[in-house]
């Protein structure tokens, strides 16, 4: 009788050895679809997505990749920021807005437009001052509508940013995200600050240098420029330069090929000097002979006495606590007009009239033998 048992017991055992060794086989001929699968109904688009739909329809036509040439007539092979990036198209004539990094090493210029054509361009104006260039196309057949151009100066921290452009040559891409903050200031190649810089957290790599930075409306509202990453690729912190600067300075290169540079002739000392110091403002180092500075009485710093230079710290009401203050200000105020400096020299604080030059177009002129 125990006998009996125990051969019935090893028989279920087999029985389920076997089912769990076939199982897989059942499965695979019992349940494999060998037929299309049905498709499932999606249903409707969200809100949101049927607008970032929207605005990567309408723009993405106007986003064009600027490659650099070398000076044999191939592709440069210098890695973005110094040969290639985004653009896009600025105005009816064919100019095209993108960052003077992008354009600033290339021997010549093409311009791959969305819809695979390839068109020479060439360079009308440069602005280190501000990260900013404009090309022409050379042929100029049926182009696309330009960007629609908005503001800055009412954008909030937390609203919906897109940007479209060519990361590692991959072009028409679209990213999104929102606006993490207002006001930065980035430091260009031209020795300055650009001042109210937008930070996004809407991935930007590069090749989207020069691209556009857009509102939820579509809206150029920045052009993307920089990113902030040790690895060199996106981390969530990429900048644009705010459109109201962008809308004043591209008119400026398309008409004359460069934007004046406001200041008064005055060589500032570093800024980590005036840190060292405990000084909250703008030390003069050195003053321009002829120049506005000059003529109002400012001095630079005697090594001879060991005295430091005036110390600026103030334009009219504004408070001056270091250069990108001081040159922000002079851009508001504009080359011909006179600001009210605010001045102090041995603690005490006086108020100059200083007239605002292009110091530039000072420092492009030929000299006399």
């Amino acid at each position: 009788m125990q006998e009996r048992a125990t051969r019935i017991i090893m028989l279920v055992v087999a029985v389920l050895l076997a089912i769990l060794v076939l199982q897989p086989y059942v499965d695979t001929y019992l349940l494999s679809a060998r037929q299309p699968q049905p498709v499932v109904a999606r249903g409707d688009l969200s809100d949101l997505e049927r607008s970032t739909i929207r605005v990567f329809e309408t723009v993405a036509p106007s986003v064009v990749q600027v490659v650099s040439m070398s000076a044999r007539g191939g592709p440069a092979t210098e890695a973005e920021p110094s040969g290639s990036g985004t653009g896009f198209v600025w105005d009816a004539a064919g100019h095209v807005v993108t960052n003077d990094h992008v354009v600033a090493n290339g021997a010549g210029f093409v311009v791959r437009l969305a819809s695979g054509e390839v068109v020479p361009a060439e360079v009308v104006g440069q602005a280190p001052n501000y990260d900013l260039a404009v090309l022409r196309l050379g042929r100029r057949g049926s182009l696309p509508a330009p960007v629609a151009v908005g503001t800055s100066a009412d954008l909030k921290v937390g609203q919906t940013a897109y940007a479209i452009g060519n990361p590692f040559g991959l072009d028409q891409s679209l990213t999104t995200g929102i606006i993490s903050a207002l006001k930065r200031r980035l430091p260009t190649s031209g020795g300055r600050e650009i001042a109210d810089v937008i930070q996004t957290d809407a991935a930007i790599n590069p090749g989207n240098s020069g691209g556009p930075l857009l509102d939820s409306a579509g809206r150029l509202i920045g052009v993307n420029t920089a990113i902030f990453s040790p690895s060199g690729a996106n981390a969530g912190i990429g900048f644009a330069i705010p459109v109201d600067v962008v809308n004043r300075v591209v008119p400026e290169l398309i008409r004359n090929g460069r934007v004046p540079t406001p200041g008064i002739g005055i060589l500032a000392a570093n800024e980590t000097l005036a840190a060292q110091l405990g000084v909250t403002g703008v030390i003069v180092a050195g003053v321009a002979p002829g120049s506005p500075a000059e003529q109002a009485g400012l001095r630079g710093v005697d090594p001879a006495m060991g005295a430091i230079g005036d110390i600026i710290v103030g334009i009219g009401d504004a408070p001056v606590r270091r250069l990108s203050d001081l040159t922000d200000q002079l851009e508001r105020a504009g080359v011909g007009q006179s600001v009210a400096l605010k001045v102090m020299r041995d603690d005490r604080t006086r108020t100059v009239e200083v007239r605002v030059i292009d110091v530039g177009e000072v420092a492009q002129r030929p000299r006399r033998p």
